[in-house]
């Protein structure tokens, strides 16, 4: 049998007021009453109605976690630091999958729907006119792995790509090599042209250092052994900046494949730092993107927004640096 309200009320002898206001936060209502409330929802087994309350407080505790590219392993350590997070907050996340869509007026609609209290964009790879469609219909929005921006339109907090692009050919320069390249990602994604701006901005003041580009059609694994396995039928690099840690893995798969050894052969650097780029047989130098601090901002930031709604976007970056493991010579 369902314990409702009303039982709780008979028991505690108070009003079936009393005891919404006893379960909603900031509600005024008497320690004493508060007491008695508790007590007799605990001999009854009462559990509060999230839905119900939502009604009384006109907040629903939904927060619309939007994701991408779920191909990449990095993805399901986001969505489970970001569902954790949330729920240790007493916020509720509502996924949503956008595979390959870029247009958010079907999401917006959905968490329009669902009546969120708040939103946060979890993609390095969006634009940040993604975003400001949920600001623009009345959202508060984090761009979390956003796009940095000096003077930002929303709420963004991740890490400058440009640095890291510049990060990584200052690495490749110090070690040694003189013919270098970037294998980025998809050329539509915001971070792969910060991450190829960077590293050709900081190879600019060395004439004798050849550089060339190239670009995977996604970031994941098999994209990236495609591209390196072109890449090898041609006259290869000394060294590869892989903008991302799955495409250098499977750079490294291509490489290895075609008899060549890394860094004997071939340097390799990717950037995040996932756990696949730890494991031994892999043990890919990398720079490091400090994925649980990003998150643990988006959450703190969304949280203010949704309290403070007025409040000027603004932007939080957090530094990356490189780890050193077996895919580029020592310095």
């Amino acid at each position: 049998m369902v314990v409702t309200l009303k039982d709780v009320a008979e028991r505690a002898g108070v009003s079936r007021s009393a005891v919404s206001r006893s379960f909603t936060e900031g509600a005024s209502v008497s320690a004493k009453t508060r007491a008695k409330v508790e007590k007799a929802a605990n001999d009854l087994g009462y559990t509060p109605n999230a839905l119900a309350s939502s009604l009384t407080t006109g907040r629903t505790k939904l927060i619309g976690l939007i994701v991408n590219n779920f191909h990449n392993p990095l993805i399901l350590e986001v969505f489970d630091l970001f569902t954790r997070g949330l729920q240790d907050r007493g916020l509720r996340p509502l996924l949503v999958n956008l595979s390959d869509a870029t247009d958010p007026a079907a999401s917006v609609k959905m968490l329009r729907q669902y009546s969120v209290d708040g939103v946060i964009v979890a993609s390095s790879t969006l634009p940040s006119s993604f975003a400001e469609s949920f600001q623009n219909a009345g959202l508060p929005v984090v761009h979390a792995f956003g796009r940095y921006a000096i003077a930002p339109d929303v709420h963004v907090v991740g890490i400058d790509n440009v640095a890291c692009g510049r990060m990584a050919a200052e690495a490749l320069v110090q070690r040694g090599y003189r013919r270098l390249a970037f294998l980025g990602g998809p050329r539509t994604a915001t971070s792969t042209q910060d991450r190829v701006a960077g590293f050709l901005g900081a190879l600019a003041p060395y004439p004798e250092i050849k550089v060339t580009t190239s670009y995977a059609t996604d970031y994941s694994f098999d994209a990236g052994r495609a591209e390196m396995q072109r890449l090898l039928a041609e006259t290869p690099a000394e060294a590869y900046f892989c903008g991302d840690d799955l495409l250098a893995v499977g750079a490294l798969s291509a490489i290895e494949e075609a008899g060549l050894s890394v860094p004997g052969d071939i340097g390799l650097i990717g950037l995040n730092d996932m756990e696949m780029a730890r494991w031994q047989l892999i043990g890919l130098t990398t720079i490091h993107q400090p994925v649980a601090q990003i998150i643990e901002a988006a959450i703190d930031l969304v949280v203010s927004i949704i309290e403070t709604p007025d409040r000027p976007p603004e932007v939080r970056l957090f530094p990356c640096r490189v780890i050193e493991r077996r895919t580029l010579r020592a310095l």
